[in-house]
């Protein structure tokens, strides 16, 4: 049987990691036949990824820094001159200061609260601008959320904000570029053992916690976050847009812990 992505290309911005998100939604989509384009912030970081983008058989593997024009606009003309068109756009990344992920959410600084808007949603909303002309009557963009954006989660803070910021762009995103074939969706995985995840003050509690106390006995598994961008970005997926698509194990539909954890 032909995958899923078939003759499909998509740009996947995040992979940091074997055990990142981004990098388990590469490995789906790959493996449902699409061709990848990935891309990683510096020299440092392109050390790991250029490796896992060589396992995938990534067909452009570009340097791009969200908070640098220059650089988007290279990783585009890049795209544009060596494929022609974009099927699928996958935005995995987010930012804030970790010693602000600590303490009191009141004692946010001005500094980082502009930031962490900037990177974790305005870099979505100007990343879909750039792929928007190279979907021409067709494609789907993904972005990644979590459930700190309506919920009040330990440590979480500024980046709760930036989240709903972000989930909030994807409905517009939806609205604006649904006549033009384009839909717009985000998935909110729960905690995940990642880089982005450690960073968290108390990961390690939250995770056990969810684990413990998801109807499925699990959190998610970066299979099973892949999968479901696969499936979005596939035909399957074709009347789905504007949604925030949780893939937590059920632990988003509980009121209270289960009564053996209260």
């Amino acid at each position: 049987m032909p995958g899923l992505l078939e003759n499909r290309r998509g740009l996947i911005i995040g992979v940091a990691n074997e055990r990142s998100i981004a990098c388990g939604i590469a490995r789906s989509m790959h493996a449902e036949g699409a061709s990848l384009a990935l891309t990683y912030q510096n020299e440092q970081l392109g050390r790991r990824v250029i490796p896992i983008a060589e396992t995938l058989g990534a067909d452009i593997v570009e340097c791009a820094d969200l908070e640098d024009s220059t650089s988007l606009d290279r990783l585009f003309a890049c795209i544009e001159s060596q494929w022609g068109a974009l099927d699928f756009l996958v935005h995995s990344v987010a930012y804030s200061d970790r010693d602000e992920l600590n303490g009191r959410f009141i004692d946010t600084s001005e500094e980082n609260f502009r930031r962490s808007l900037s990177v974790s949603c305005y870099s979505f909303i100007d990343i879909a601008r750039r792929a928007r002309p190279l979907m021409a009557g067709h494609g789907c963009m993904l972005t990644l959320t979590f459930q700190g954006s309506n919920r009040v989660t330990p440590f979480y803070n500024v980046m709760g904000i930036a989240k709903a910021a972000l989930e909030s762009t994807v409905r517009y995103l939806a609205n604006d570029l649904g006549r033009e074939g384009i839909r717009v969706n985000a998935i909110s995985p729960g905690p995940m053992k990642t880089i982005a995840g450690a960073a968290i003050g108390g990961a390690r509690k939250t995770y056990r916690h969810t684990e413990a106390n998801a109807p499925m006995g699990s959190n998610a598994s970066l299979e099973a976050i892949g999968g479901t961008a696969a499936y979005l970005a596939s035909d399957y997926g074709a009347c789905t847009t504007g949604e925030i698509i949780t893939v937590d194990g059920g632990f988003h539909i509980l009121g209270m812990p289960r009564a053996d954890q209260i």
